[in-house]
């Protein structure tokens, strides 16, 4: 009896969770290494609050941005505050896209910068846009753990969206050293 109730509970539980897991990346391994990154030029739009629902001003940033004409790029989020340490209604982060070098005018409520060319502490990995930044941080802590280090703010994170369904994103996160 125990060991039919057991089949039942892996094959209805544990396995799909194991597969929506593995399907949204959660079992790979993140790369951290240094690289020279950049120049990135991006437009976006800065944002105050718990950083878990900064997907909703990024999304905006893309709407103003598409209803001007200018075509977006790669997500980028430009990180400015340690959520580890601050409050969730003071976390600080510019929100947006990655922009042509061309494009100097953009719509109201939206800004433009442009992180410059620079060697950087970079940990990268594909997974899911929701699973992806807790799995690059953290890998990105212990690599600096082992050197008696710290992340440093800011921090710069590209999210280079799957090209399928079936092909999830790649997310670096990038620190300056």
């Amino acid at each position: 009896m125990f060991k039919k109730q057991w089949l039942i509970i892996l094959f209805s539980f544990v396995l799909p969770i194991a597969f929506i897991w593995w399907w949204w990346g959660g079992f790979n391994s993140v790369q951290v290494g240094e690289q020279v990154t950049g120049p990135y030029h991006y437009a976006y739009q800065d944002y105050v609050g718990d950083l878990a629902d900064a997907g909703k001003a990024q999304a905006q940033v893309r709407l103003l941005l598409t209803q001007a004409g200018i075509p977006v790029g790669d997500s980028i989020t430009v990180l400015m505050t340690d959520p580890r340490k601050t409050r969730e209604d003071r976390q600080q982060a510019q929100v947006g896209y990655l922009v042509a070098d061309s494009v100097s005018q953009v719509p109201a409520g939206v800004k433009l910068a442009t992180v410059p060319r620079r060697r950087v502490l970079v940990a990268t990995v594909q997974a899911g846009v929701m699973i992806a930044p807790s799995k690059a941080y953290q890998a990105l802590h212990d690599y600096l753990k082992g050197r008696g280090q710290d992340i440093r703010l800011p921090t710069v994170e590209v999210y280079h969206a799957g090209d399928s369904i079936n092909r999830m994103g790649v997310l670096t996160v990038q620190m300056a050293e």
